[in-house]
């Protein structure tokens, strides 16, 4: 079969171990990022399979009636809403998808906490420059988390917050703040009272058509001036220009922030705003991560054509 993987960015596929799964079928690995309808189907013409990293990219079914020889879409991850898969059943083209555990996700979350509060990335570039210290950081000990949803991500986040001595309460869905009561967690008394009092606010909120925009300006306004909110999740999560407008005016005081409603991400606002630490959608790219999300793709692909049982949608 020929296979092709688009947007890996890194050009790190190849040297994977799984990569040796594909090794009786004919593979083509692009490294940009294409964003072109026509450009993707003359790429993808001659695909039985495609391999898809995340949302990257988008399968319209005006895309999918030219591409006559494609038999299976297999998703790194879950499958969202950048696939038509209306139009995948209407065409008979199958949709096999993985799962991870999400831990690559909640360690970067970590990471841009403590990163946030200390000023780590500033610093070395000021001592880069022969300077000293230019700033004052914030411990975590002793100050309030807030995990809006406790999933998969987000229960990892609130156990890390233990850790470190922490005060961890919850918002989201009853079934979340449920799962969260009996797991020890404390749950914000009320929206207005999560964002006000949380000294560090981490989305971990599932993207779907009733929780994009979940998070308003007015949310964010409740937040403190020496506060933080945390985004690896989805940017479309919250108010398209609120998290902008809202660090302007000063509240919250601080962003650390993986994901934006437009990738790769080259104009953001916030990129340029000395109050923001940006990353470029870093989550879920981990080796580990990558040899189990990838080799579940692969897999699917040969269990596909082999006839064998595949985790279809």
């Amino acid at each position: 079969m020929h296979i092709i993987i688009p947007e890996d960015y890194q050009d790190c596929v190849r040297d994977l171990d799984c990569f040796k799964k594909l090794r009786s079928h004919e593979v083509t690995v692009y490294n940009d990022s294409c964003k072109d309808p026509d450009e993707l189907v003359r790429r993808f013409a001659h695909a039985d399979a495609l391999v898809l990293t995340r949302e990257r990219t988008v399968l319209t079914e005006d895309m999918l009636r030219q591409l006559p020889r494609l038999k299976l879409i297999s998703q790194i991850g879950k499958v969202a809403g950048h696939i038509d898969l209306e139009a995948c059943r209407r065409l008979d083209i199958a949709v096999a998808q993985g799962a991870g555990s999400g831990t690559a996700t909640a360690e970067l979350t970590w990471a841009l906490i403590l990163a946030s509060r200390r000023h780590i990335v500033a610093e070395a570039n000021r001592l880069k420059q022969g300077l000293w210290q230019g700033s004052l950081g914030q411990k975590l000990h002793g100050h309030r988390l807030g995990i809006w949803s406790y999933g998969r991500i987000g229960e990892q986040v609130a156990r890390y917050g233990r850790a470190f001595g922490m005060n961890v309460w919850v918002w989201g869905r009853s079934g979340s703040t449920d799962k969260a009561r009996s797991d020890g967690f404390e749950v914000a008394p009320s929206r207005e009272h999560f964002f006000a009092q949380s000294d560090i606010v981490s989305l971990h909120i599932r993207l779907n058509d009733e929780t994009q925009g979940i998070v308003k300006e007015t949310d964010l306004a409740r937040m403190g001036t020496h506060a933080l909110i945390v985004n690896t999740s989805r940017a479309e999560l919250i108010q398209t220009g609120a998290l902008q407008n809202a660090l302007v005016n000063g509240a919250p005081g601080f962003a650390a922030v993986d994901v934006y409603e437009e990738e790769p991400v080259t104009a953001s606002p916030l990129l340029n705003m000395p109050n923001v630490l940006c990353t470029p959608h870093l989550g879920y790219v981990e080796r580990d991560n990558y040899e189990s999300y990838f080799a579940t793709a692969f897999d699917n692909i040969n269990h596909f054509f082999a006839g064998e049982p595949t985790n279809l949608v």
